[in-house]
C-alpha cells in the first residue's frame, strides 16, 4: 500500500514528459542537497544513476549537513533535498519552503569510542547515561558541532542527560561525519555516528573504533525526502524533484536501499521506509 502512491507520481511524471517532451528535454540537471552520511556511505552513487539515466539528467548532490542542506532548499538554492532531522524537516515544511515530503529509510546512530572504554559506556542503559559518563570523566568527545542531523540528535541526547557539554574534552569540529571519524580515531576519542557511514568507513578499514553503545530508541534515524515548494521558488525543478521522490520511494528505489552493503558488511546501511518488503 505505501509504494502505491510512489507509483503514481512517477506515471504522472512520465505523462508530463509524453505531453511536454522539449519542456522535459530542455531541463538536463537537477540540484540534490544531502546529509552527509548519504553521500559518506555511498548510497548515493548506487541509488542514482538508474533514476539519471531513466530520466535523461544529472542529479548535482551537495553533500552537507541537514541544517546546511535544509537551508540550501529554504534558498531556493537547490530543488530538492534528502534530511535526517524530522523535527527540523516538520518545520522546514510548516514554513512553506517544502512540499511532498516522504519517508524514505532509516538506520540508527550509535556511539562510538577507544576499545578499551575508559569510561564505562558499554555499562549504560540508555544513550543519556553513556554521554554523561563521558561527560563526567572528562573523556574527549568529538562533536559534528555543524548543525546536522547528527548534530541535532547528539544535542538531544545531551538534553536528555541534563547536560549542558563544553570544556577542554568536547571538540566541535565543524566537521562532515566522516572526517568526524577520522578526527575521533585519530584522537582514540568517543562521537555520535550514524550506522550506515560507521559502517562504510570501519568496514573499509578507514577507522578502527568500535561501537560501545546502541539500541536506545532514541538513537532511530529516520530518512526523508523533500521537494521544495516551486509556488515559492517558481524557477525550481519541480517535475524532475517529483520524479525523484518516485523513484526513491518506488519499488525499485527501495530494493536498493534495502540490499546496499549488505554483501560487503553483512548487513545492509539503511533500511526503506516507504514499502515494506521491497522484493
Amino acid at each position: 500500500m505505501k509504494g502505491r502512491g510512489s507509483w503514481k507520481v512517477v506515471l504522472l511524471v512520465f505523462a508530463f514528459t509524453m505531453v511536454f517532451p522539449s519542456a522535459v528535454l530542455a531541463q538536463e540537471r537537477l540540484k540534490l542537497s544531502t546529509t552527509t552520511s548519504t553521500e559518506n556511505s555511498g548510497l548515493l552513487y548506487a541509488l542514482l544513476p538508474p533514476f539519471e539515466k531513466m530520466f535523461n539528467l544529472k542529479v548535482d548532490v551537495i553533500p552537507v549537513g541537514t541544517g546546511k542542506a535544509l537551508k540550501l532548499a529554504e534558498n531556493g538554492d537547490v530543488d530538492i533535498t534528502l534530511v535526517h532531522a524530522r523535527s527540523l524537516e516538520d518545520k522546514f515544511v510548516a514554513a512553506g519552503y517544502g512540499v511532498n515530503r516522504r519517508d524514505v529509510m532509516y538506520n540508527d546512530f550509535v556511539l562510538i569510542g577507544p576499545q578499551s572504554d575508559p569510561v564505562g559506556t558499554k555499562s549504560a542503559k540508555k544513550a543519556s547515561e553513556a554521554f554523561r559518563l563521558i561527560a563526567q570523566n572528562g573523556a574527549t568527545f568529538v562533536s559534528r558541532g555543524d548543525k546536522s542531523g547528527t548534530h541535532t540528535k547528539e544535542l538531544a541526547i545531551w538534553k536528555q542527560a541534563g547536560l549542558k557539554p563544553a570544556g577542554k574534552w568536547y571538540l566541535e569540529a565543524g566537521k562532515g561525519m566522516g572526517e568526524v571519524l577520522t578526527m575521533a580515531d585519530e584522537k582514540r576519542a568517543y562521537t555520535l555516528t550514524d550506522r550506515g557511514t560507521y559502517l562504510a568507513f570501519a568496514g573499509g578499514k578507514k577507522i578502527s573504533l568500535p561501537v560501545l553503545f546502541e539500541g536506545d530508541p532514541i538513537l532511530f534515524n529516520p530518512y526523508g525526502i523533500i521537494a521544495v515548494n516551486p509556488a515559492k521558488y517558481p524557477h525550481v525543478n519541480y517535475v524532475k524533484a517529483i520524479a525523484l521522490i518516485g523513484w526513491v520511494t518506488s519499488q525499485e528505489g527501495q530494493k536498493i536501499i534495502k540490499g546496499f552493503g549488505r554483501d560487503k558488511f553483512g548487513q545492509p546501511l539503511f533500511r526503506p521506509m516507504a514499502i515494506e518488503d521491497p522484493r
